[in-house]
């Protein structure tokens, strides 16, 4: 992008502040005290080490300690205070230096360290993921980090068939070998209770851990079913993220041509088992090839149910399917096919049409097993649904979601919304405090995860309001949103200070937003991107006082001079995900 300080269009008519807009810059800063407090409480300023018990496993293990800084990294590429990253960078390289020198004794993986090559040595993908969701938007704010680039291109390469000491990938079979993986390899044997738990722990009188065992004993039952791991499963689709980021990082085909091969694999094994994704896969590339050739088996497979420890009443944990979706995002995000999401909207289908008939109602299942379907609900089945209707923006796919307040707002059915979510969010920020004041917990009676509830970086709202985009929060996926902002006099991400911006309309080809400079004194320059990586080619801009002009260059993004006081609605048309997704800023490009 050329000359970043030469505006495509002026805007000098002077609105009155807006509530949503006082709002929303408000929230951005109270987030911010509110995060420093919440470091200087828990956190080790000097080592950045998390000031609790560091514990491997699945119950409160390494990536629940990388969860209280969970949205950290995306409330700063809004707009937050640049300290927001300074506490982030101290924070997550304490976390690694924390959880490479933390051993355990009798869980065999972890001996020699939690994190080995500075990533969990062997986990599964819902653990791993969470860990790593605020680091993976990392590069939304400082893409130019070498540490960043050094990490994501080792991490990519124990997955992509590259790293012969980290054998996770079996490119024959285009195979992820075992749910349980990281750097140092894929864990190649039924997983133990002892394995997801992490070592023997005093409980009672000392810990509330998060799932209420009472006894370590119960923490191992809580894992005892949780055996069936050896074998490609969807969960494992999150990993592409890792190739993903070094991609958007470095542009070398090699991290791109593997997320492509590896999420098609997925796509190619839908459609082999009738459109519904199987939950295992063998090692020799076969369906249900690790769990009796049942398409459903598998641990956290459609079939996995378990019995509570506590109560012995039975539970269904079906993960299998609460992730997998964000994977054919990425193939969406580097390709632009829309099949990707017409195998996601295909499994969402194929699902309900196993919909029965009981006591006059229609109820859909979300499990199946040995005896066919089983958990019945009135709800269609519809994991991913929203992110279904966000990537086609068809109005087919907006049906599944009768209800949902912010695609009514979208439609100009909920006016009320933006104010309503911002105040909510506010509400979070208050309460979480007073959950803080009131903890007057000592560091060794603290598990990891026992911080993330009150962790005050809360950006949904945001992040929907202000980009017009899907919340990511723990579930690392990418950032799929239709705008983001840089201020090109710091040539950083975010918003300017006192510049507030409002979504409130798109469709397939148009996005429309709405700019505020609160200041009435400054003007301000506000950089205006399509999408979160430069996916989307911006192609005219249309004011709403007649003014329209086409976007220069490649379309990427345009640059706004907002004189003080001034504000104005901008009408974007889009042509989606047409462009390669990158980290690199606007003027570098």
């Amino acid at each position: 992008m050329a000359a970043p300080y030469k505006p495509l269009l002026d805007l000098d008519t002077a609105v009155a502040p807006p509530r949503w807009a006082l709002l929303e810059r408000h929230l951005l800063q109270t987030q911010a005290q509110a995060c420093r407090d919440f470091f200087a409480k828990y956190f080790d300023p000097r080592s950045g080490h998390l000031l609790c018990v560091p514990r491997w496993g699945g119950d409160d293990g390494p990536d629940d300690a990388a969860e209280n800084q969970l949205n950290w990294t995306m409330l700063h590429a809004l707009g937050g205070p640049a300290d927001i990253l300074d506490m982030f960078r101290v924070g997550f390289e304490g976390h690694i230096d924390q959880y490479t020198k933390a051993r355990t004794i009798d869980v065999p993986m972890a001996r020699d360290g939690m994190y080995y090559k500075e990533f969990p040595v062997s986990l599964d993908w819902f653990h791993h993921g969470e860990g790593l969701s605020s680091y993976l938007l990392y590069g939304l704010s400082d893409p130019y980090d070498a540490n960043y680039e050094r990490r994501f291109r080792r991490w990519a390469s124990m997955y992509d068939g590259t790293d012969p000491f980290a054998p996770n990938y079996d490119r024959k079979h285009r195979i992820i070998r075992s749910m349980f993986n990281g750097s140092r390899g894929p864990l190649m044997r039924k997983a133990t209770g002892l394995d997801w738990a992490g070592d023997p722990i005093e409980i009672e009188g000392r810990f509330g851990p998060g799932h209420g065992e009472r006894t370590f004993g119960e923490m191992l039952a809580h894992f005892e079913q949780y055996t069936d791991i050896v074998g490609d499963c969807p969960l494992n689709l999150e990993a592409t993220h890792l190739g993903l980021v070094a991609y958007m990082i470095t542009g070398e085909q090699q991290y791109r041509n593997w997320v492509i091969e590896y999420v098609d694999a997925w796509m190619q094994r839908t459609d082999d088992n009738g459109g519904i994704i199987p939950s295992n896969i063998g090692l020799d590339g076969t369906i249900g090839g690790a769990a009796d050739g049942n398409w459903w088996g598998g641990c956290y497979g459609w079939g996995f149910t378990v019995t509570v420890p506590q109560t012995g009443e039975k539970a269904n944990r079906p993960a299998c399917y609460s992730r997998a979706h964000y994977g054919f995002g990425h193939g969406l995000l580097l390709t632009g096919d829309t099949s990707y999401v017409d195998t996601w909207r295909g499994v969402l289908d194929k699902v309900n049409e196993n919909a029965r008939e009981e006591g006059g109602r229609t109820v859909y299942p979300y499990m199946h097993g040995a005896d066919g379907w089983y958990d019945f609900r009135p709800q269609p089945f519809s994991p991913g649904a929203h992110d279904v209707w966000y990537w086609s923006q068809r109005d087919s796919d907006r049906q599944r979601l009768t209800g949902d307040k912010w695609v009514q707002f979208l439609e100009g059915d909920n006016p009320l919304y933006p104010e309503a979510e911002l105040d909510r969010s506010l509400a979070q920020v208050r309460d979480r405090m007073s959950r803080m004041a009131a903890d007057d917990t000592a560091p060794d009676t603290r598990l990891s995860d026992d911080m993330n509830s009150i962790n005050p970086a809360v950006t949904e709202s945001l992040v929907r309001l202000m980009l017009g985009g899907i919340p990511v929060g723990r579930s690392a996926h990418t950032l799929h949103c239709r705008l983001r902002y840089f201020d090109p006099e710091t040539r950083r991400a975010g918003l300017p200070p006192d510049v507030a911006t409002l979504v409130d309309a798109m469709s397939d080809d148009e996005v429309r937003v709405q700019l505020v400079n609160l200041d009435p004194v400054r003007e301000r320059h506000i950089v205006i991107q399509g999408g979160a990586y430069g996916e989307h080619r911006m192609g005219s801009v249309a004011v709403e006082d007649g003014v329209k002009v086409d976007v220069p260059g490649d379309g990427s993004a345009f640059t706004v001079r907002l004189a003080p006081g001034a504000g104005s609605r901008l009408t974007i048309s889009q042509k989606r995900f047409s462009r390669q997704p990158t980290f690199t800023f606007p003027w570098d490009r």
